[in-house]
Formats: structure tokens, sequence, C-alpha cells
């Protein structure tokens, strides 16, 4: 049996399209037990990235506009490249937060106008009155008072009623919102392996390190101001560096030419207990930049004018390079240090770094130095999984909907039609069950932001800019 999840991700300036299957090869292990462990496939991965001129940065209506026009093409392409129809899903999943409000709207409305075109449901809200919608089988269009499918896939059928609250249908198949910081923990674990690490998550806008305390992710420490990706990103502006294919690598190639000089630019170093700040960090290498020889020869500026940064040591001046090397090196040495003393609070042994700047292989050598001091592992992955990517959504919301008790406590898996007997429609292995579904035992809890389904559904689909990670109720984990 193979459950299949559709991811949409668009937080920031990148748009993914990710479609991911867990397959449970017989029924000893029910998809709705959070001890199940299937063999996970990415079935596409896609993504495509706003890109703002050198020197600037990305603003919402722009980068909105941008996943608005690419979203439907990535949709098309993920799902010819997965060779699926729409009926082979078992649940959309969307970002829903944190990130920039107007590229977050375009994505969950992208998510609520695929999941009614495919038959995908809502619950309909009690006492709620409906009337019963038609059934069209034309042309790929399905009849859902007027709203119009696509003509990608012709003769689905599709039967729907409408209530005031919102859509429900006979398939039985939610829509999800998935926490962002989530998607990356969760999809970073099954990639690497890593079983109970510290996490180091940071990115462009997130900087956290956490460790897994049921029912929730534990915060240990976080940024007091902007993230460590902001603060590279908007160093890379006041030198003008490229953003194609992203400012932080750019930097990160610049810091390989300085570590070569051997020059260094001294920067504040802001440890406040568990916690970073980098904001002064930024405005200390952003001044440092105006007095650099580089940048006041190219502006017209005599060498008796202002005195040129130079390096402490040598007193030779300092190069852009050397001033990315410093700065990385810097703010990278402060995450090392809150990490490790996560890792000493938690008992943990290894540590697993995911986000964009955490396929930084500078971090990754510091990380990894740190921890083998302890004797224990860092775990990371490249930029097809560090970066933002709809795989992470799609896996995320797949694990939520498989695994997220009902009132009674319970989970329950149903796959399309009354019975689950004989083959799936791959053919690919043989499935008997007496039940019109699969279940597993789950806990229930109002702790946090409830027991798993309070993201589900059409009512719930809003979108938020601030939503952290220790909210998210976890249901897929002992």
């Amino acid at each position: 049996m193979s459950l299949i999840s559709l991811g949409l991700e668009g937080s920031a300036n990148k748009l993914g399209v990710g479609i991911i299957a867990h397959d449970f090869p017989d029924w000893s292990q029910p998809p709705g037990n959070p001890r199940s462990q299937p063999r996970v496939r990415v079935l596409a991965n896609l993504r495509h990235t706003y890109v703002s001129p050198a020197g600037t940065g990305f603003l919402p209506k722009d980068t909105a506009l941008h996943h608005r026009r690419w979203v439907v093409r990535l949709v098309k392409r993920a799902m010819q490249q997965a060779g699926l129809a729409p009926s082979d899903l078992n649940c959309v999943a969307y970002t829903k937060g944190p990130g920039m409000g107007a590229p977050l709207q375009g994505v969950a409305l992208a998510a609520r106008t695929l999941a009614l075109m495919w038959d995908i449901p809502y619950e309909e809200s009690e006492g709620g009155h409906h009337a019963s919608g038609g059934t069209k089988q034309a042309n790929g269009y399905a009849d859902m008072n007027a709203i119009p499918s696509t003509n990608w896939w012709h003769g689905e059928q599709y039967q729907s009623t409408r209530s005031c609250a919102g859509w429900r249908s006979r398939a039985g198949k939610p829509l999800i919102g998935v926490n962002h910081c989530i998607g990356h923990i969760e999809m970073g674990r099954c990639i690497t392996g890593a079983r109970n690490p510290t996490i180091l998550y940071v990115s462009g806008g997130n900087t956290q390190v956490l460790a897994w305390s049921a029912p929730r992710y534990h915060v240990f420490g976080e940024t007091l101001d902007i993230a460590i990706g902001n603060c590279l990103d908007r160093f890379a502006r006041t030198l003008r560096i490229s953003n194609d294919p992203a400012p932080g690598y750019n930097i990160e190639l610049l810091a390989r030419e300085g570590a070569k000089s051997g020059r260094w630019a001294e920067l504040p170093y802001a440890v406040k207990g568990m916690d970073c700040s980098f904001s002064g960090i930024l405005a200390a290498v952003d001044a440092a930049a105006g007095t650099l020889a580089e940048n006041r020869w190219a502006n017209g500026i005599e060498d008796s004018e202002v005195d040129v940064l130079r390096d402490a040591a040598t007193n030779v001046p300092i190069t852009r390079a050397d001033l990315c090397f410093s700065l990385q090196e810097t703010v990278f040495a402060m995450l090392v240090e809150i990490t490790e003393r996560a890792m000493a609070h938690a008992g943990s042994d290894s540590v697993l770094v995911v986000g964009g700047v955490g396929c930084n292989e500078r971090l990754q050598e510091m990380m990894g130095q740190m921890a083998r001091s302890r004797g224990g592992d860092v775990f990371a992955t490249d930029e097809r999984f560090c970066i933002d990517n709809g795989i992470m959504i799609a896996h995320a919301g797949l694990l939520a909907w498989r695994t997220a008790p009902d009132e009674s406590g319970q989970t329950e898996v149903t796959l399309r039609g009354s019975k689950i007997t004989g083959k799936e429609s791959n053919g690919a292995s043989q499935l008997k069950d007496s039940s019109d579904g699969v279940k597993g035992s789950a806990s229930k809890s109002m702790f946090g932001r409830g027991h798993g389904r309070e993201d589900w559904g059409l009512q719930n689909s809003q979108c938020t800019q601030r939503f952290r990670t220790d909210e998210v109720f976890v249901t897929w984990r002992d």
C-alpha cells in the first residue's frame, strides 16, 4: 500500500512543489501507528526561485507574483514526472507559516484550488445546510458550482456538496497546513536517518536550536532579533553581491578566498545564554564594508580621506573576501557554541543541521568538529533538501495526516473504495483486510495546538507569518 501527498512551499522567494510516497509493504505496520516506518520515495521535487537584482532584497508583492506565475507550471511538471493522476493523491499539503504574508497566501490559494478541483474534501460545519452538487465527466471539467478544472487529465469524475462553511465530498482526503520549520526537521530526519539528534535550524527567516520532548520540539535557543540567513543576505546587499543562485552561497565562495589570505576583521560576538543576536554584528560589518580600500577606490575616494580597514597583525588592507570570511566564522562559531550547550543539556550525541544555511559546507565542517570532539556525529543534507522545497511539506503533511487522532483518540487511514482487498492501483502488492481502512492508536492531548487536526480543511487553511515550531503537536513520534 502506498500513501501519496503533494506539497506546496512558498514561504519566501523559493516556490517548491514536491510529491512523496510512503510505502507500507504489509499490514504489520499500520499507517496510523506512529511507530510504523514506511519506505519513503521522492516522486518529484521541483523548485523555482525568484532572483532579485544585486544589492536588493525580494519584496513580498514581487515574490507573490512570481509564485502565482509559476505554481501551475510546476504542479503540472511534478505530476507528469511522478506519473500520477489527481485521483492517486491522498492529500494536499501546503506551508501554513511562518514566512512572508503575500507569498504564503498565494501558495495557500493554489492548494485550496487544487483540493477543490481534484475532489479533495473539507469537513462541513455542524448544522450547515448544503445542496447537492452535480456530477459531470467531460473533457476534464468538473461541475463544482462553476469552478473549472483543468484539461490536464480527462475523464475524472467528481461529486461534491457545498455548505455554508466549505466543501465536502465522498473521497475523504484532507488539505493539510504544515509548519515550515517542522517540514525542514522531518525531511532532514528522513533523509539522514538521524534518530534523536539535537537540531540546528538555520535559514533566512529562522535560527533555532531544538530537541525532541514529547509531544513537541522544544526550543533551547534562538535568535533574539534577525535570523542568520537574513544577516548574511543583507550583508550581501551591502557588498552588492549577486543573488544568483543565492546571496548566502556567494558569500560562502568569497569566504573560501578570504580563508586563504589569513586576514581577519574583528566583529562583535553576541551569545546571550542559549540565544544569539545578529543585528549588532550586521551593523558592525556593514560599517566595516564602508572602509574597505577596494570600495573607496571604486568610489574615487583617496587613501588620505578615510582610514582603510586593515588586518591587525599584518597591517594589510582587508578585502571583501576577508570580510565575508570573518563574518561567516564569527556567526558560525556562535551557532556551534549554543548547539553544543543544547547537546549537553539534552544528553544528545548527534546534531542535525537543517534549513537553507545548513547546506553551507563550512558550517557543517565546524559543527562536525564539535560533534566529533564529544564522540558524536553531525547529519546534514545537500541543497535539494536543505533549501526550501515542496517535498518537505508533502512529507510532513503526510505524516500528520496518517497519524493525527480523531476525537476518539484513534487514527484512521481509509483508501479510496469501501474495502481494501486485492491489488493496489499499480498492482504492486496484495492487500487483504475486511475493514474499510487501517486503524492504529495514537495518544490524544490538548497540549499546544491540540491533537493534530487543527490545521486541516478549508476553514483552517489560513496562513500566519508567525507560527512557532514548538506550537506544533507532533503525532508521528513517540
